[in-house]
């Protein structure tokens, strides 16, 4: 591929009629591509250029891939652009609202310091780390487990109601 001076002519003349870079190259072929014929107008300084009207000549589509089944399956429709996913709206009911988890007060005997910690105890620190009251849950919990089921519930919430909590105290905040 060489850029001759009758080549250069016909880019100059093709890209200030408004033809895309695709459109030079298809006219030029021989193996100048795209990305040749967009380089080579940068290297000109071409820049202002009259714009194409509203697509005078229609693109080519590209050919659709052969299947083993060329019929359409007729229960999935054919979408196309930014409806692809919206098959069919959906109304969700108001979410039903989560009865708060409840604080369960621990007696003092479970209470425990690091000291006192065992294998099968809850790890959920309670107080302040800083001083010397702070303790764990010492509750029981299943060998390998860190926490009582009580403090995994909160530990452990799933991502989704998590958010669905957010949400709720955004438009509680809101209205107040």
């Amino acid at each position: 591929m060489s850029w001759n001076d009758e080549r250069v002519e016909l880019l100059k003349k093709m890209w200030l009629d408004g033809m895309s870079a695709s459109q030079i190259a298809g006219e030029l072929a021989n193996g100048i591509t795209r990305n040749a014929v967009i380089g080579k107008v940068h290297r000109l300084g071409l820049s202002g250029r009259v714009k194409a009207p509203a697509q005078a000549q229609p693109r080519p589509r590209p050919q659709a891939r052969s299947h083993r089944n060329s019929t359409p399956r007729a229960s999935a429709p054919i979408v196309r652009g930014n409806t692809a996913l919206a098959f069919a709206p959906r109304i969700h009911d108001a979410v039903p609202i989560q009865k708060p988890i409840e604080e369960v007060l621990l007696p003092m005997s479970e209470r425990v310091t690091i000291m006192e910690l065992k294998e099968a105890m809850c790890r959920w620190p309670l107080g302040d780390p800083a001083t010397s009251e702070f303790r764990y849950c010492g509750g029981k919990s299943t060998i390998g487990e860190s926490y009582c089921t009580y403090h995994s519930r909160l530990a452990y919430q799933p991502a989704q109601d998590r958010r669905r909590e957010r949400e709720r105290e955004r438009r509680m905040q809101r209205t107040a």
